[in-house]
């Protein structure tokens, strides 16, 4: 299981529900933060908790939705002057459910696809090449496996839209340390899953943080964190490099 002490990770959607859990499990293996919410203070709790925990905490705000801004973002983190080595796209929207699909409005389209697809597409672009060049990164992408919805089409859209060009783009980083994967958190109780989700938001781990831990240079893959539900991280990452040599027969 690779070893990720004293790297730093940038972690969006930070503020609460997995985003949070998952930062806290990093902080737990000795890895720096920088933690992403809309306002800075909505990530002061997560950032207090791993700062206790003996790691390097930074905290940065963006409006995703804003393009220009996450842009401003990124420059942002590169003034800070450190490596970004892992990358946990958490932060997404699911704008409405629809019960009148036929009257969805653009809106839901465009105001999705921007944040969902867009935002979290120009982070790995931006820390794609540094990482490549150092000969180590980890960036996993956080889609759902919702189907036959039309009531959320916009969401639905626009992470299999992520899905995709997420898949394309690490056909260009296998063979490589530098790995870039999916996980799907499942339907979890949070802002964004709602009070009518099955599962708890603990649920999802370790499932949406595996692939930061596989080390064995497969990228592409998709961690669906029902399948490491109740597991250790430690089981977790065996089993998902215990199934890489099913996946490569796959491609």
């Amino acid at each position: 299981m690779m070893n990720i002490r004293g790297k730093w990770a940038l972690v969006t959607g930070a503020s609460r529900g997995i985003g949070a859990l998952a930062a806290e499990m990093l902080a737990e293996s000795g890895c720096n933060l920088i933690l992403h919410s809309r306002k800075p203070e909505h990530t002061e709790e997560i950032a207090a908790k791993a700062a206790a925990l003996g790691v390097e905490v930074r905290i940065i705000a963006c409006e995703l939705s804003d393009l220009k801004a996450v842009e401003g973002m990124l420059k942002e983190i590169d003034a800070m002057d450190l490596s970004v080595d892992i990358v946990l796209n958490n932060a997404g929207v699911q704008i409405a459910y629809r019960t009148d699909y036929y009257e969805t409005p653009a809106e839901d389209y465009m105001t999705s696809f921007v944040i969902n697809t867009i935002a979290p597409m120009m982070i790995c672009y931006h820390f794609l090449p540094g990482m490549t060049e150092r000969g180590f990164g980890r960036i996993v992408n956080t889609t759902s496996g919702i189907r036959l919805e039309p009531e959320q089409a916009g969401y639905s859209a626009s992470k299999a839209a992520l899905d995709k060009v997420t898949v394309d783009l690490s056909s260009k980083l296998n063979g490589t340390n530098v790995i870039l994967s999916l996980a799907d958190p499942g339907w979890c109780r949070t802002d964004l899953g709602g009070p009518n989700a099955p599962n708890a938001p603990e649920h999802a781990l370790p499932g949406v943080i595996v692939g930061v831990f596989v080390n064995d240079g497969i990228s592409g893959r998709l961690f669906s964190a029902d399948a490491f539900a109740g597991m250790s991280l430690e089981k977790a990452v065996e089993l998902a490099e215990a199934e890489s040599g099913a996946f490569l027969k796959n491609l």
